[in-house]
């Protein structure tokens, strides 16, 4: 008995075979890259700087003043024209503002406006070759989704943690006037304030802003302003120079 495999059959089985061998290949893509969040960081990180603010400080037995350090803290770039979001709190009474890139880059910045009420505020620095971060959609987001916070904790440089959304549309939790924060479990300490809250994609999705501790470290639970939020926020600053 002869047996005779037409054209049309030896097609449709190779083609079976191809695909067969790309869903194989796309299956191992997607388990390799859920294992590692070295995409979404790499995505990221030149986009995120540290911020170091100095106040005069005058001496109450010379008539000088000390230029000292006072607070420490992160921003993220928004456009390659050299906006960046960061939170108030971290650059309130500083009279000298100086930013870190992560390409080792260092420039002073320029304070565009701020609103205490939502604890954001905007600068501005003249630098050229800036990486603007991507945005991400705040409200797509669900409780349980992996997200990544990088920022300066303790002004020890760029680092970068890993943790879950535990809640969404925090308030009455006595921080600011208008609160709507994205709770966390990523571990945010002081310096992180102003940061990045991405997803796995590299989008931002907040601006991490505080943390509840009773040790001053981080405890799971830190707030993050959604950036739905704080894009109209910025685009206010930047037309008005204050949120109405």
């Amino acid at each position: 008995m002869k047996f005779v495999i037409g054209r049309n059959s030896l097609a449709w089985g190779l083609f079976g075979l191809w695909l067969g061998t790309v869903l194989l290949f796309w299956q191992f893509y997607k388990t390799e890259s859920n294992q590692t969040f070295a995409n979404a960081v790499a995505s990221t990180s030149n986009s995120v700087v540290n911020i170091y603010t100095f106040s005069n400080k005058t001496s109450p037995f010379r008539n000088d003043s000390q230029h000292t350090i006072t607070n420490l803290g992160s921003g993220v770039i928004l456009s390659k024209d050299g906006y960046i979001l960061t939170n108030h709190h971290v650059i309130q009474g500083a009279s000298e503002i100086i930013l870190s890139l992560n390409d080792k880059r260092q420039a002073r910045a320029e304070i565009v406006g701020t609103d205490p009420a939502s604890d954001l505020a905007v600068l501005k620095v003249n630098l050229d070759q800036l990486t603007p971060i991507k945005l991400g959609n705040s409200d797509a987001i669900r409780v349980g989704d992996q997200i990544l916070a990088i920022g300066n904790p303790f002004g020890i440089g760029q680092t970068v943690t890993a943790g879950i959304i535990s809640a969404k549309g925090r308030d009455s939790i006595g921080l600011n006037t208008y609160e709507n924060f994205i709770q966390t479990d990523a571990a945010i300490n002081p310096g992180n304030s102003g940061g990045a809250l991405v997803d796995l994609t590299g989008h931002l999705i907040g601006i991490s802003s505080a943390i509840y501790t009773s040790s001053g470290g981080s405890q799971g639970i830190g707030f993050a302003t959604p950036i739905n939020d704080a894009i109209k926020i910025m685009d206010a600053i930047i037309k008005h120079g204050s949120v109405v």
